[in-house]
């Protein structure tokens, strides 16, 4: 994992418990050697993890569409600063240059952000570790709506195992550093439809 895409919020939430979080995830991403990839703001956690990566020594590579860039959100102090005509362009390249994506809380940008690289790993168009870290809860909703459309029969079990998911930033490094992608196929036909007529 030499480069980490971390998604999170352009704003920094209602406890500080966010920014704690943030800032321990851009320090221990920096102090285990890895390259920072992120969307380029100042604000927000966004600009928590990027401050917290510099702080510690280490690179950061910040991903920004042009029109962001003009609101002066862009964070300036970085090792490197892409700019990009939109938002998707700016996920493309967050994606080609990642070796893994982890999710910290966030808006709806953040859950764009980390279903598409979910539903490209369930596609089998990489297999790259896809982390979550669950500060005070955050995500249990989200995973409850995985486990859910599991158990209805939108998406295989073996799916719910795409996402690494602790609390703490060392744990869910080391759960990434560990996991092996495992496939599953896409699409299975439920019983009650081999029966019908």
């Amino acid at each position: 994992m030499h480069t980490i895409a971390v998604y999170c919020g352009s704003n920094l939430g209602d406890t500080p418990d966010y920014c704690r979080a943030a800032r321990e995830i851009g320090r221990v991403i920096a102090e285990r050697g890895s390259r920072l990839v992120y969307g380029g703001g100042k604000i927000g956690l966004m600009g928590e993890v990027a401050d917290a990566v510099l702080a510690a020594g280490g690179e950061v590579v910040g991903v920004i569409p042009t029109f962001l860039r003009e609101k002066e959100v862009a964070h300036q102090g970085l090792t490197e600063l892409l700019e990009t005509p939109d938002m998707p362009s700016r996920k493309n390249k967050m994606i080609e240059l990642a070796d893994a994506f982890i999710a910290l809380p966030g808006g709806i940008g953040t859950y764009e952000e980390l279903f598409e690289v979910l539903s490209l790993a369930q596609l089998r168009q990489h297999a790259k570790p896809v982390g979550i870290l669950n500060i005070n809860g955050f995500f249990d909703p989200l995973l409850l709506m995985m486990k859910q459309t599991a158990d209805s029969g939108f998406m295989p079990q073996a799916n719910t195992g795409l996402l690494c998911v602790a609390d703490n930033p060392q744990e869910l490094l080391q759960k990434m550093t560990d996991y092996r992608f495992t496939d599953a196929p896409k699409w299975v036909e439920p019983e009650w439809a081999k029966k019908a007529v």
